[in-house]
Order: C-alpha cells, then structure tokens, then sequence
C-alpha cells in the first residue's frame, strides 16, 4: 500500500500531539524551524545526512 508522506506526517504529527501533548508554542518552532532550514545553505549537508 502506497501511502504519501504528507499523509502520513500528518497523521504521526495528530498522534504525537495527542499522545505526547507538548505546548504549542514548541509544534510551531519546530515547524518553523524546520521549514528554515529546508530552504538554508545547511539544506544539502542534512539531506547527505540522512539519505546514507
């Protein structure tokens, strides 16, 4: 079954807010900060990261 992965973030990202409840304020830095550093100079050395 082919699932797309912004399916699937969406539904990790619903069950570890309701499971985990962190404060809001620190979904939207880590979603902030996230989307930052997709788009930094720092961008290709976490994907070479990650992909290995």
């Amino acid at each position: 079954m082919d699932v797309p992965l912004w399916l699937a973030l969406i539904v990790v990202g619903a069950l570890g807010i309701k499971l985990i409840r962190p404060p809001w304020w620190l979904v939207a830095v880590i979603l902030l900060g996230g989307y930052l550093l997709a788009d930094s100079i720092l961008a290709p050395l976490i994907d070479s990261t990650i992909t290995k």
